[in-house]
């Protein structure tokens, strides 16, 4: 078997039901979890629909690369939300099967492992696919954290400067999971002067662009790239691709669509690795997705309802703990050791006495440089109905007010 696998930690919810196993919780109150990002609000009809009118195309093999039209779909979207310059469908996007399998992937792409020592720069805390990739791919993660101070941006001018020399790939998450964290230009010309400089590519994850909670939506890293004069001349965007998903910003998880674009150098290798993967997506998905990206008015309503629920539950859980409105995403990255629980023990506890389920922040995190930047915290993913989400609220609060009674 391959050796890598061995070096696999378990997935942060395979953690959780060990945590949870024994544990009956509380049968007064009904199950409501806030541990798995997994989008409930409604699929679009309209997506439904064209989803249901695409299967006349499973009767044919589906191009790994995608139709002209979905290609030309993501590029109009790309154009449309970030101002760039119109991207080159044939060469400068390809569709994946989810953003999941498409950041996996990359890695086995661009690392050369004959190389001394590979590095993949991480944040961290992070999704762990990242960390599973870097393995896998025959390198080692090199994690920098995210600093409260930095509104949880992780400093990359820590990194030591023996270090870059060996990176080869940098993931980073923008708005981040967990922390709802954003890039600014400034931290966008930083990384790409260090790409430059030391030739690593760059993997930009905006799975949770569309989900913001003020009026200036994210930035993009297609959109910095073409601020700071890179999205043009003999290597437009280089060294740099994005990763998106129709998952949280549609409604759509279990659809597996989503896209990576920049580089056409980079997303030239990534066809040629993919097509041996036969990572095609389904005639009926490139339906749907077609008309996913082409409308933008599900998507401001499901901007609502995210921030409605946000409006709702931040100010009710910061009577309890130490938590804020992130600057995008559904997650909240909350500091509970004002509870004087290790954010594993409240996680325990909260699923037995009140049946809600969070995720400790530490299984999202790796021990590094001293720390564990996910210890004391917990992540609550606000993907249900505004109800369910303020009853969970509610409980939390319950909760942490009869510690203090005790």
């Amino acid at each position: 078997m391959n050796p890598h696998l061995d070096k696999l930690h378990p997935y942060p919810f395979e953690k959780l039901r060990q945590l949870f196993a024994g544990v009956t919780p509380n049968p007064e109150y009904a199950a409501i979890s806030l541990g798995i990002g997994e989008p409930k609000h409604p699929t679009p009809a309209f997506i439904q629909k064209a989803l249901a009118h695409g299967v006349a195309g499973l009767a044919n093999y589906p191009s790994t690369a995608g139709t002209d039209a979905l290609r030309g779909a993501i590029a109009g979207w790309l154009e449309r939300r970030y101002g760039v310059p119109a991207l080159n469908p044939a060469t400068q996007v390809l569709p994946v099967n989810g953003s999941r399998e498409a950041l996996f992937g990359i890695a086995h792409c661009v690392i050369d492992a004959s190389r001394p020592a590979p590095l993949i720069v991480c944040p961290n805390p992070f999704y762990q696919i990242y960390e599973g990739a870097a393995y896998l791919a025959g390198a080692e993660p090199y994690f920098v954290n995210s600093e409260p101070g930095r509104n949880f941006g992780c400093d990359y001018a820590s990194v030591p400067a023996d270090i870059w020399p060996r990176v080869q790939l940098l993931y980073l998450c923008t708005p981040g999971n967990p922390t709802g964290a954003t890039l600014s230009l400034e931290d966008w010309k930083q990384l790409f002067a260090l790409s430059d400089r030391y030739g690593f590519v760059i993997a930009a994850d905006e799975c949770y662009s569309e989900i913001y909670h003020t009026s200036a939506a994210p930035l993009g890293a297609l959109e910095a790239a073409h601020q700071l004069g890179r999205s043009g001349g003999e290597t437009p965007y280089a060294r740099l691709i994005v990763f998106s998903s129709l998952s949280k910003r549609s409604n759509v998880p279990g659809m597996r669509s989503g896209f990576v674009a920049g580089d056409p150098a980079v997303i030239r290798k990534f066809l040629l690795y993919r097509t041996y993967c036969g990572g095609a997506m389904a005639p009926p998905v490139q339906a749907a997705s077609i008309a996913a990206w082409g409308d933008e008015t599900h998507v401001q309503e499901n901007r609502v309802k995210y921030r409605e629920k946000f409006a709702l539950v931040t100010p009710l859980l910061k009577e309890v703990m130490d938590v804020e409105l992130p600057d995008a995403g559904f997650y909240l990255w909350a500091d509970v050791r004002r509870s004087g629980l290790s954010d594993t023990e409240f996680a325990r506890r909260l699923y037995a006495e009140y049946n809600v389920t969070v995720l400790p922040g530490s299984y999202l995190a790796r021990d590094a440089h001293g720390i564990n930047p996910g210890s004391g915290r917990i992540r609550m993913a606000l993907v249900a109905e505004v109800d369910e989400g303020v009853e969970a609220a509610q409980r939390i609060v319950q909760f942490c007010k009869s510690l203090k009674s005790l």
